[in-house]
């Protein structure tokens, strides 16, 4: 089986493999989803037992859903419909736990499940309607969920189960409002995908509301059943409104205290952490120049400011933070840029933590240092080299200076979970296939998470390096039997967008792109300005000037590789990319058609103005401030300039998902309505039923479409 039909059937060697890994507050057990090999999409909920180092299958889709029948107890037909079942509810997709880690919430095909962690038991739990988002409180005894169909309401009831079975409407209203879930933009561009948090005590729940009602809906596509309403998305379009988002104190007896600060100013609730103490809640105004981190009265909702964030372009809080320290101390993450410093770092009430030599990218827990010490926080970051990420174990003691410590020397890309004394570590390397979960209890490794993922043939062994005086990260990939003194034809495949790097030490990221190679390209990728891991200077030069600096970087970037790569053809380059590499592409081969011969451009954002409000106006500012900003960076504006020389029209093949969700496939059809009046040569290929991310994820018949594309005009 070759590398384009591996990779489909396998989600690009996902399946199988452990993902979602936490670890329980009382340190006995690591609980992760995995389905049962290389090709099951349907994960399952698994655990590993700290002291005995065995795992346990939990939750098992096809038992919970009946599909593990034996066929000859089944109708014709009967075992295939629930085959089919299984595979379209994707297994377990997400769980929630106690504060102790010993009961697991989760939703399968739109049910409720409870799971008891320690004894094994796992039981359906009747619901009102299909269940979104279940959590169980602190304690494991009560369940809340979100239903978008409960009583003929279709959307956003937030309900609670108490023990006895009962099932309670805490908060909802009529259709354009819910309760209890993330808005688009606070999970599309906030990276906050919860609406409702338990009180630590498990007597309240800190409750979202949003009202979806001044949102303009875009029709996406008509139903077979012409019963069946249009599918629509709200969708906040750059310069127009926003959801309106409120927090709420709801309390299980019917009280209900309303949460306050001033939302005309700071519309965007972009983190809630409610773990001890009272609510930390980090809110935005609609430019993200300036923030505030608030602490939450929880009786009276009424708010403290903690700390400031603020930067002329915009401001980028780091992933778990803001939390409270148990000496009463508030965690915020921040920027450190005056006096030379040009750095992402901890701060304590203002104290900083981390050495500005450290790039901190997401803070994990904490790490126990003792009986009667001040725990350690445990860190994922970067230092010096944006390709690794490590883990670094950061004291907190007052007075006691700046001081992170890395742990482990392993090369590659880290994360981690921790609970109490147990650790789970994942380490994506160049050098092995997937993540490898190691679990360590104190200073006893516990075992290794077992991994069932097809593994690819080959190793990628791409030749990083920083070019230009900007140092910008870059990687040449070549055949496996590629002969010194070969010209080849150049394929620069192409992300480029903020908040996301490429270039790094992890092998999954080189797997297609060394198939591609192995076509007979030379593959080049390239982290332009804009992309974290190297300091906010860095991120932050794209504010308003995306298209210039981001392309600029790669030109002079591809120039650069060559004088190290003489096997470089720059007179045969290929551009390829998808989402914001889509956009990326469409612009390369627009502005610079004598660099670029031709163009994949996947799933563009063909205009910013038509992309999301947080998003556009974080880059390029608001529309009403700026729209030759925004026309500047519009792909249909530029294709609709008149062609000089029709030498210089670049073949684009323009690739989208018909059922889209984030990036309308309207982008495309805009897109290619302009190339045509300007006489641009093109090709559309529609994925009929697939969403943006199903359009940009590995299918064999697409990369083999793409690649005969590649081969007619290279």
């Amino acid at each position: 089986m070759d590398f384009p039909e591996l990779a489909a059937r396998t989600r690009r060697f996902s399946h199988g493999a452990p993902r979602a890994v936490t670890v329980a507050g009382d340190s006995a057990r690591v609980i992760f989803l995995r389905s049962a090999g290389p090709e099951d999409p349907a994960d399952a909920l698994w655990l590993l037992d700290v002291d005995s180092g065995e795992e346990r299958l939990v939750a098992d889709p096809a038992v919970l859903l009946g599909t593990d029948a034996e066929p000859a107890r089944l109708a014709p037909g009967e075992r295939a419909l629930r085959e089919r079942l299984r595979l379209s509810s994707g297994g377990i997709g997400s769980y929630a736990l106690d504060s102790a880690g010993r009961v697991a919430a989760f939703a399968l095909a739109g049910r409720l499940f409870r799971a008891d962690l320690v004894h094994g038991d796992v039981v359906e739990v009747t619901a009102v309607g299909p269940v979104i988002d279940p959590r169980p409180d602190p304690a494991g005894e009560r369940l809340a969920y979100v239903t978008d169909a409960a009583e003929g309401v279709r959307r956003g009831q937030l309900r609670v189960v108490e023990p006895d079975g009962t099932d309670n409407l805490l908060a909802g209203e009529d259709s354009g409002v819910t309760w209890g879930l993330a808005e688009h933009v606070a999970a599309e561009e906030f990276h906050r995908y919860r609406g409702y948090w338990w009180a630590p005590d498990g007597r309240s729940v800190l409750a979202a509301r949003v009202d979806e009602s001044r949102l303009e809906r875009w029709y996406l596509h008509d139903p077979a059943d012409p019963a069946t309403p249009p599918t629509s998305l709200a969708y906040p379009v750059a310069g127009g409104p926003n959801a309106e988002v409120s927090l709420h104190l709801l309390d299980l007896d019917g009280g209900w205290v309303d949460v306050h600060w001033d939302r005309e100013t700071y519309p965007y609730l972009s983190s809630v952490d409610w773990a001890e103490g009272g609510p930390l809640i980090t809110v935005l105004r609609r430019s993200q120049q300036h923030g505030l981190v608030l602490a939450v009265d929880p009786r009276t909702g009424e708010t403290q400011v903690h700390a400031e964030l603020a930067d002329p372009r915009w401001v980028e809080p780091i992933p778990g933070t803001p939390a409270h320290l148990p000496d009463g101390r508030v965690l915020v993450g921040g920027e450190l840029a005056h006096d030379g410093y040009d750095a992402r770092c901890l701060f304590a009430d203002g104290t900083l933590l981390t050495p500005p030599s450290l790039y901190v990218r997401r803070v994990v827990g904490r790490l126990p240092n003792g009986p009667n010490a001040p725990a350690d926080l445990l860190v994922e970051a970067s230092e010096g080299e944006p390709s690794q990420r490590h883990l670094y174990r950061v004291r907190t003691t007052i007075g006691g200076g700046m001081d992170a410590r890395r742990m482990g020397s392993d090369p590659g890309w880290h994360t981690a979970s921790i609970g109490g004394s147990t650790l789970a570590v994942g380490i994506a390397s160049l050098e092995h296939a997937g993540v490898r979960w190691r679990v360590w209890h104190g200073d006893r490794e516990v075992g290794e998470l077992r991994s069932f993922a097809a593994t690819c043939s080959y190793a990628p062994r791409p030749t990083m390096v920083r070019v230009t005086d900007r140092r910008l990260p870059s990687a040449v990939l070549y055949p496996a039997e590629h002969v010194k003194g070969t010209r080849l034809p150049v394929l620069l495949d192409i992300y480029g967008g903020p908040g996301h790097q490429e270039v790094v030490a992890a092998r999954s990221v080189w797997l297609e792109r060394q198939w591609w190679a192995e076509q007979g390209f030379a593959v080049v990728t390239i982290d332009n300005r804009g992309t974290p891991g190297i300091a906010p200077s860095f991120e932050k030069a794209i504010h308003r000037r995306v298209a210039d600096v981001i392309l600029t970087d790669q030109v002079d970037a591809l120039t650069a590789l060559a004088d190290k790569h003489p096997d470089l053809d720059l007179e045969r380059v290929a551009v390829r990319g998808w989402s914001f590499g889509g956009w990326l592409a469409g612009l390369a081969v627009l502005r610079h058609p004598e660099l670029f011969t031709c163009a994949i451009v996947g799933a563009p954002v063909t205009d910013w103005a038509l992309y999301d409000t947080a998003y556009s106006e974080r880059y390029l500012g608001m529309p009403d401030d700026g729209m030759d900003v925004y026309a500047h960076h519009s792909l249909v504006e530029l294709a609709a300039e008149p062609l000089g020389d029709p030498a210089q029209a670049r073949p684009m093949l323009l690739v989208h998902g018909l059922a889209d969700d984030n990036v309308l496939a309207a982008h495309t059809l805009r897109l290619s309505a302009a190339l045509l009046a300007t006489g641009r040569p093109h090709a559309v290929l529609p994925l009929t039923g697939a969403s943006h991310l199903a359009a940009g994820g590995v299918s064999e018949r697409l990369l083999r479409l793409e690649l005969d594309f590649l081969r007619r005009y290279l």
